[in-house]
C-alpha cells in the first residue's frame, strides 16, 4: 500500500487505541473528519463527533495543521498519533 501509512492512533477521551491506515494524498483536516466518523461508528456513539479535534504526534508533540497533505508531514508507517479535542 504505497498510498497509505499504518499508524497507531490513541483517543484519550474514550481510552482506546487503534491501528489505522491513513491516505497520504489527503489533507490532515480531511483525515481528522474521517477519523471522527469512523471512531464514532466503531464505538456505537461512545465517541462524540467534534469539529474541534486536532492530530498530534506522540513522540515529537507536533500538532499537524489541517491544511497540509499527510505526505508533506513526518507521519510514516509506525507513527504514534493522538486525536485530541482543542
Amino acid at each position: 500500500m504505497k498510498n497509505k501509512v499504518l499508524v497507531s492512533l490513541s483517543i484519550p477521551e474514550i481510552d482506546k487505541n487503534y491501528d489505522v491506515y491513513l491516505p497520504i494524498n489527503k489533507k490532515i483536516g480531511n483525515i481528522i473528519n474521517l477519523l471522527n466518523k469512523a471512531i464514532s461508528e466503531l464505538t456505537d456513539g461512545e465517541y462524540i463527533l467534534s469539529n474541534c479535534n486536532a492530530l498530534y504526534n506522540v513522540v515529537t508533540k507536533e500538532k499537524y495543521q489541517p491544511n497540509i497533505l499527510l505526505a508533506n508531514t513526518n507521519i510514516r508507517n509506525g507513527s504514534s498519533l493522538v486525536l485530541l479535542s482543542k
